[in-house]
């Protein structure tokens, strides 16, 4: 059956195109594509609405990996407008199959860094320690004053956390942020995952 020895080999060599496509972004970005657990996800929902977000926030999620977070966000806040940034392609149209039915999700593959965030009313995050430091200082360039952040699992180490959820998933807990969130020496700060207060 030579067509379906063609129809295998087109399907393998597909398949190997995504799984490396996968492995150059993550060397690129230092981040491979995570997904939220569902405890994880809730964390972040309960930590954005202490921050008493407008019903239609524009909400942000960096790094959307396969969409367990930006599915998590469009349910708990059905009026808000989720939009989730992915650079890496399986994962990015894997989380548009997911959420091919949600209203409120709009996903756009690229590099998070070269988007305008400057609307946004709430920002989400679970990427790996590296990439933290640019994070910080790309918020710092594109956030009005006062806009909630939420890191998962890794937190911005120069940055004061105004509350955390330490019941999230086998990486640690998750943090919020009224950004900049700038650190001062008013009080100790809160412990981040893996730390003991006073450490960085």
């Amino acid at each position: 059956m030579p067509g379906y020895d063609v129809f295998l080999t087109a399907l393998l060599l597909i398949a190997a195109a995504f799984c490396l496509s996968i492995a150059i972004v993550q060397a690129i970005t230092g981040v491979p594509p995570l997904s939220s657990t569902v405890i994880e996800a809730a964390d972040v929902v309960t930590l954005l609405r202490q921050a008493n977000l407008a019903e239609q926030a524009v909400i942000y999620e960096l790094g959307a990996g396969w969409g367990s977070l930006v599915i998590a966000l469009a349910r708990a806040f059905p009026n808000a407008e989720i939009r989730g940034i992915e650079l890496s392609p399986l994962p990015y149209w894997v989380s548009r199959l997911r959420t091919r039915h949600m209203a409120n999700v709009v996903l756009r593959r690229g590099n998070f860094y070269h988007g305008d965030l400057s609307d946004a009313q709430a920002v989400t995050c679970y990427l790996m320690i590296k990439p933290m430091p640019k994070l910080a200082r790309h918020l710092d360039q594109m956030l009005k004053p006062g806009t909630p952040v939420v890191a998962l699992s890794f937190w911005f180490r120069d940055r004061e956390a105004a509350a955390s959820r330490e019941s999230a998933g086998p990486l640690g807990a998750a943090a919020l942020y009224h950004w900049p969130a700038r650190k001062t020496d008013q009080g100790p700060s809160l412990t981040q995952p893996g730390q003991t207060p006073g450490t960085s």
